[in-house]
């Protein structure tokens, strides 16, 4: 186990930004393991978390203040859209979700991809600019 701390322990953004709706079957009523009384029903067949669907969002589990130290109150009992979002620059991929909810807060962005035209462009310039300072033998 790595020696650094993982970012989304003084994060929590992702918490109190988006909305965390799954299938109700995920809830402990309809045989799953999202304790009920967090939730509400958001239609038919789904439910959302507590707090969530709220004009200025933020997770009824999330425990902390956001951007300082936080931690999930449900963690191992979590519903499948929390398990599956992860932290930008997990195994090397960008979640631009991530990097905006972190922004809303004030907080750096944690993984910024380079962008292939970026690096199409440098090679370009870089070998214009080459050929502009070598001179042919003989000249």
């Amino acid at each position: 186990m790595s020696d650094t701390l993982n970012p989304c322990v003084s994060c929590g953004a992702c918490c109190g930004t988006f909305r965390v709706s799954f299938y109700w079957s995920e809830a402990e009523d309809g045989g799953g393991v999202v304790p009920v009384d967090l939730t509400e029903p958001l239609n038919l067949f789904m439910r959302n978390m507590r707090g969530t669907n709220d004009r200025a969002p933020r997770c009824v589990a999330l425990q902390g203040e956001i951007g300082s130290c936080v931690s999930c109150g449900i963690y191992e009992q979590r519903p499948t859209p929390c398990r599956e979002f992860d932290m930008s620059g997990e195994n090397g991929i960008y979640n631009e979700a991530c990097d905006r909810a972190r922004a809303k807060y004030g907080l750096p962005p944690l993984f910024s991809p380079v962008k292939p035209s970026l690096i199409e462009s440098y090679v370009n310039l870089s070998a214009s600019t080459l050929q502009e300072h070598v001179q042919s033998p003989g000249l």
